[in-house]
Order: structure tokens, then C-alpha cells, then sequence
């Protein structure tokens, strides 16, 4: 199954010549000098977005970003006011932190490729059967990019990201993706040796502390050609192993992916790795080769609809403070998708609602950003680069983190405390994962982790399914946990629909009636319920999101 495909029709050769857009301009590297036609504030988004990334937790306030993106205090200040209202970031006072709804970039990239939802499960039960890390890596030039992470808790344990990215010759994967580099390739790699010989500009791994001699990964390609296989003894860091195998396309026979199984030295060595592991990873990759060669063609799904109207709308209502272009620019990436892993330059009108010249502009600057790539037939196609976007820090995010900013909100807009909980393993207590207080003299205040009943509060009812609650769609209980204390929650749902975990108000009762508590708090809890959920699906699309 080729890593990037498309079902559309035919199209004859003048209308596809029409569509056309230059690939010198589309493929340009990010650090040329952006063409004539590049929209300027697409690129200085990108940047704010990358920046983020960078930073340790995802968040920055505005004047770093102003001094580590060399633009103007003004400039930032509108671009992440666009990153914002589009979901994509939240502004704290002076802080900007990355917000889980930049992940449906990332998704659409993992969506096209289509390999995560075909092979996530098997990397899982192989990690499972050799209790050890497992992970899956798709090449990025000269670097190798993470799209699975199957990770085993321990002390000890791997702290790689789903979309970091880690220089070639430091790993096992990166010798099998260099069997099939061309003399450009290699050539660029050569280029970046010399210019970064600490690893810099690869924030996911610790700097180089010893420089290898140029040499030494050509003979680890030319032995992982011959070998089938390759390792990593500590190239990364002391104690760090890894034993890779390259999950080849049945159709074209290139490496698609790298499937690495990780481990440290105080319980394998290299060569212990290899002799010990090595043929239930190649058995696990024969499987997943099966798996692409049986899976169906991808149905297209519909692409999201209306994005051009709401930029416009969004521009009528913030004025200047939105910048139209930056927001118009991203939405080009969500019109791929799985079933449009290659779209024509209509096809991205089309599907974004933009007029043929905007969507021409978008698709040279995010060519020219690396986001973006020719493909067959006047096509392009999404590259591993889009990761780069808010992906790695966002991949390990919880749902109490996804959930506290909305609880927040949702404690300053009813003026009472809010809570998020989960049901047990034994599903008789609740235990509380994130809450937000107010500042009232008397209020229901309760700290992280606590456990109580479930049968006695509105968030147990929720969680176990009762009959009333689930009926209903909420449970309300009055003062049966304490006297004067009446709360109302409402269930948190998953993509799936499966209720993962509850939202409550709890006040005294002496604020509000029952029936106000239905009329006045119900509305904004369900509301809030809602935002959640809607976080919790993009960031759950390809990862497993701790309910805790």
C-alpha cells in the first residue's frame, strides 16, 4: 500500500496542466528564500507555532516569542490572537500555550498516511508480549519522525514523543531509511553534519557530546542493507538500545515505516537485543506487512466544511487583531484526510471553500515551509513536517489537562466550584482528577485525587449509569454526601461515545433551588461538557488519552 495514494478520477492532461502549481516553489527548502508568491503571514504563524513546540511544555510567553521569532511585539500579538480564535492556542495573560485542537494538523497527516490506524494495534501487542518499548518511525529527510509510541511504565522508561524528530544516523531506524536516500540526500545530510554538529537544531535528543566520524553511517546503511535489520547501541544517549526492521510497502517495496523495539542496557545489550528479540520483531513486522497488503482502499470521508466562510466571519468580528491569511493557510492542511492523501489545487478549493488564487498561495507557502510536497499527477501531499506542529508536546497530554481550561472557565461563568472525576477500578468511589474553585467565602472545595463514594454524589450516578442519570443525561444530588451541599453533573465522552468521565457544580444549597441549578448551571456544565469532548476527540484520534 503506498504511503501516499489517491482515488480520485482520471483527469486528462489540459486540466491537470491547469492546476498545476510550480514544484521548484511548492518544494523550495524552509530555509531558501520564500518565493515572490509566499504568503508572509502563513510563514510568521508557522514559526509561532514551531516556537511553541520547542518549548518545553508547549507554552511561551509573548515576549519570548516576540525574541525567539525575530518579529515584531504587534505582530505576535495578532497572530496568536488568530491561533486563538481558532482553537489552536490559549492566551493566559501574557502566556500562549499550545491547545489540543492543533492537533487535527498532525491527525490529517497521520490520517493520509494511514499507517497508525493499520499497525498501532500490533505494535501494541508486540510491546505487550516482549514487555518492552515499541515504536513506529516514518522517515523526515535526514531525520526519522515518530507516528507510534508503545510505551512500557517504568522508571526507566522512553521519553520520545509521537512527532519528534531525531537525526538519522543516531538511531537504529535511520541506517534502513538511508538504504534508499538518493546522492541529494546524502549530500544535504553531509551539509547539515557540518553546520550542526552538536545536533541543535534536534531538540528531542540530548546534544552531541562526541562528534562520529562521517563515515561510520554509510557503513551502518550499507550493513543494515545486507542485514535486514539495524541497531542502536547508546547512540543517542548512555544506556539507550534499540533494535530496528523496516515494515516495507507491499506494493512498491520501499520502507514505509520503522518498527523499533527499545530497551537500556541493565536489561538487554545491543547484541543481546538482537539475538533475544529479534525474531519476534521481524514476525510482527511480516504481520503488519500482511496488514497493509489485505487493507481495503480508504473511503473517503467528507472534508470539514465552511472554513472559508467562517474565516470570513471571523475577520468581520476581530478586525485587524485576525489575520485571515494565517488562518486560511492552516485550513489547507485539514482538507487532506484519509481517502485524500493527494489533492489537486481544486480539490484543496474545493474542500476549503477558497478561491483557486488563495488556495494556489497556501500550497506554495506550506510547499515552501516543508509541509507540503508534489505527488503524482499534479497532486500534493502532506509530509511528516506537519508533526512539527504542536504534535510532540500535545501527544502526551491528559484529560485533566485537556479538561482544566474549560473547568476554569466554567467556575468563573456559574460562580461556583466545578470538578472533573473518574469512576475506580473497584466502581464504588469517584476519585477527582481537576477542579476549579471560586473565590466565594463558602464554597465546595476539593483537592486533586481525593476519593468518595460514588453512590452518594451527582458524579457517581453519572459514571455508574444509573437508570435515572442516564435517561436524563445528568444526575442531581441534594445533600445526600452533606448536609447544605447539592450538585449536578453530566458525563464526558470519548470519540467512541463510552462515558470516561464526569463534570460537576457542587454548591450550597442555599444559592440556588434545584430547579435553578437545572435552568441556570445545567446549561453551561453540558456546554462545557461539550468543549471537552471535543478536545478529547481530536487529541484521542491516534493516541490513547490517560483519563488521569
Amino acid at each position: 500500500m503506498p504511503a501516499h495514494t489517491t482515488h480520485d478520477a482520471p483527469r486528462d492532461g489540459a486540466a491537470a496542466a491547469a492546476e498545476t502549481v510550480a514544484p521548484a516553489e511548492a518544494v523550495a527548502p524552509a530555509e531558501a528564500v520564500a518565493p515572490a508568491e509566499a504568503v508572509t503571514p502563513l510563514l510568521r504563524g508557522i514559526a509561532v507555532i514551531r516556537r511553541l513546540t520547542e518549548a518545553h511544555d508547549g507554552t511561551l510567553s509573548l515576549s519570548a516569542l516576540e525574541k525567539t521569532t525575530g518579529l515584531a511585539r504587534s505582530t505576535v500579538d495578532r497572530l496568536t490572537a488568530t491561533l486563538a480564535r481558532m482553537g489552536y492556542v490559549r492566551l493566559d495573560g501574557r502566556d500562549v500555550t499550545l491547545a489540543p485542537r492543533l492537533m487535527e494538523l498532525g491527525n490529517a497527516y497521520l490520517a493520509t498516511l494511514r499507517l497508525p490506524a493499520l499497525l498501532s494495534a500490533r505494535a501494541d501487542a508486540l510491546a505487550d508480549e516482549l514487555d518492552e518499548s515499541v515504536s513506529l518511525a516514518v522517515g523526515d529527510r535526514d531525520g526519522i519522525r515518530f507516528i507510534h509510541q508503545a510505551t512500557r511504565r517504568r522508571a526507566m522508561s522512553l521519553s520520545f514523543r509521537i512527532g519528534d524528530l531525531l537525526p538519522a544516523e543516531r538511531t537504529a531506524p535511520g541506517p534502513l531509511f538511508a538504504t534508499q536516500w538518493t546522492d541529494s540526500d546524502w549530500q544535504h545530510w553531509r551539509e547539515r553534519r557540518a553546520a550542526d554538529p552538536a545536533d541543535h537544531t534536534f531538540p528531542a535528543v540530548p546534544p552531541r557530546e562526541h562528534r562520529t566520524p562521517d563515515e561510520d553511517f554509510p557503513l551502518r546503511t550499507a550493513k543494515a542493507a545486507a542485514d535486514g535489520h539495524a541497531l542502536d547501541d547508546q547512540l543517542i544517549e548512555p544506556g539507550l538500545v534499540a533494535l530496528s526492521v523496516p515494515v516495507r510497502d507491499p506494493g512498491t517495496g520501499r520502507v514505509a515505516c520503522v518498527a523499533s523495539v527499545v530497551s537500556h542496557t541493565s536489561r538487554h545489550t545491543a547484541p543481546d537485543l538482537r539475538t533475544a528479540l529479534l525474531p519476534r520483531l521481524r514476525a510482527a513486522v511480516a504481520a503488519m506487512e500482511d496488514e497493509l497488503r489485505t487493507a481495503p482502499p480508504p473511503a473517503p470521508g467528507p472534508p470539514r466544511a465552511g472554513l472559508a466562510t467562517w474565516t470570513g466571519a471571523s475577520k468581520q468580528e476581530l478586525g485587524r487583531e485576525f489575520v485571515e491569511s494565517l488562518a486560511r493557510g492552516l485550513t489547507v492542511l485539514t482538507a487532506f484526510g484519509e481517502g485524500r492523501s493527494a489533492l489537486t489545487l481544486t480539490q484543496v478549493a474545493q474542500a476549503t471553500g477558497l478561491a483557486r488564487a488563495t488556495a494556489r498561495r497556501a500550497l506554495i507557502t506550506l510547499g515552501h515551509a516543508g509541509l507540503l510536497t508534489p505527488a503524482p499527477d499534479h497532486t500534493f501531499a502532506l509530509t511528516p513536517r506537519v508533526l512539527s506542529l504542536g504534535f510532540p508536546p500535545l501527544s502526551r497530554t491528559s484529560l485533566p489537562e485537556i479538561a482544566q481550561p474549560h473547568l476554569t472557565a466554567l467556575a468563573d461563568r456559574v460562580h461556583e466550584s466545578a470538578s472533573l472525576a473518574v469512576l475506580s477500578e473497584s466502581g464504588e468511589e469517584i476519585q477527582y482528577t481537576a477542579t476549579a474553585s471560586t473565590t466565594r467565602v463558602l464554597s465546595a472545595r476539593v483537592t486533586v485525587g481525593t476519593r468518595l463514594p460514588a453512590r452518594a454524589t451527582a458524579l457517581g450516578h453519572v459514571l455508574l449509569a444509573l437508570p435515572e442519570a442516564r435517561t436524563q443525561g445528568y444526575a442531581l444530588v441534594d445533600e445526600e454526601l452533606e448536609a447544605g451541599l447539592r450538585s449536578i453533573a453530566v458525563p464526558v465522552r470519548d470519540r467512541t461515545g463510552r462515558v470516561v468521565a464526569a463534570l460537576n457544580v457542587a454548591l450550597h444549597a442555599a444559592r440556588r433551588t434545584t430547579t435553578a441549578c437545572l435552568t441556570e448551571i445545567l446549561p453551561a456544565l453540558s456546554l462545557t461538557a461539550t468543549h471537552i469532548e471535543a478536545d478529547l476527540s481530536v487529541a484521542g484520534r491516534f493516541l490513547h488519552v490517560p483519563p488521569a
